[in-house]
């Protein structure tokens, strides 16, 4: 080994003959072990989550192309034929069609509200400070804590005897239950949300000479608009397959629900063996969710990261 001492460095040919050490030994191997050994783990049980959620549906899917005889002999195999008279008969002689269009009714009109209420109640607790403030938002914390089983009871006897009219088994007392039923999970929601909004834009607008109102209308509703489509689609998604609440409030059989049709249709394919309707039936209750899920569900990320990444 060689040393210039004029500059008291070491040459080249010294830093050859010098034992080369690794650079990765130790903890940081054991380290990369375990995170590959997670990376497989993690997306093992993606796939056997995939699984478990897409086989039955496409087993539904192709079941609804088959006559009864077909899903008895053969559950698993495909069609061999397309019968889509299945999807006609569940949509005329089971009534799906009415069901279809009852359900549209009450959860538009109950997603609409819950949005509209839970936005403009999130936006006050997040943004003004008053006596009883985090009193009222902790409440509807705790409106998310009660199961439904312990409020249908209690429910039935308020819209039975409501003053006036009772509500019992109609489309509005459906709508108003669905809307105090969602309240609590969006004000939850939409709180988070609009405090990590910035309060600068709303102050410009206040010295612009806009009203409360205004601002929140035209200036923070349209910048929480992600939020808004994400717990949008996740009450849609909730009311769209509730089954307790309207197989308990709404008895009058012309204003059933999708659910409710569903659970006709399957008592009565149990005695007429008609279990390619049954299956289509299935099929026409759940498209619309794959649809809406489908189309928005960037939304849906960017509304559930939006308030991380802020």
């Amino acid at each position: 080994m060689t040393t210039d001492t004029n500059t008291g460095t070491v040459t080249k040919a010294a830093e050859a003959d010098r034992p080369r050490v690794a650079r990765s030994f130790g903890p940081a191997d054991g380290r990369t072990s375990e995170g590959g050994v997670l990376h497989v783990f993690s997306h093992g049980m993606l796939v056997l989550w995939a699984l478990m959620v897409g086989v039955p549906l496409l087993w539904v899917l192709w079941s609804s192309f088959k006559t009864s005889n077909g899903i008895l002999s053969d559950p698993w195999g495909l069609p061999a034929t397309l019968h889509f008279e299945n999807w006609a008969n569940a949509w005329n002689k089971a009534n799906m069609g009415q069901y279809f269009l009852n359900t549209a009714i009450v959860v538009g009109g109950s997603v609409v509200g819950t949005m509209v209420l839970g936005s403009m109640a999130a936006y006050v607790l997040a943004r003004f400070t008053f006596p009883g403030n985090r009193f009222i938002y902790f409440m509807f914390v705790a409106g998310m804590s009660f199961p439904v089983f312990m409020l249908v009871i209690p429910l039935f006897f308020v819209l039975r005897d409501f003053p006036g009219s009772p509500l019992l088994a109609t489309y509005h007392g459906l709508i108003l239950v669905y809307i105090a039923y969602s309240l609590p999970f969006t004000v939850f929601f939409m709180t988070a949300f609009f405090r990590t909004l910035p309060t600068s834009v709303a102050e410009a607008a206040l010295i612009d000479g806009a009203s409360h109102t205004r601002t929140f209308f035209q200036v923070m509703l349209p910048m929480a608009k992600p939020g808004l489509i994400s717990i949008g689609i996740f009450n849609f998604l909730g009311q769209w397959n509730q089954y307790l609440l309207p197989m308990v409030l709404n008895q009058d059989e012309d204003k059933y629900v999708l659910t409710q049709g569903l659970a006709m249709i399957a008592l009565q394919q149990g005695y007429e063996n008609d279990w390619g309707a049954l299956m289509a039936g299935m099929m026409i209750a759940m498209l619309p969710v794959l649809v809406v899920y489908f189309i928005f569900q960037r939304q849906v990320q960017a509304g559930l990261t939006a308030g991380a990444l802020k």
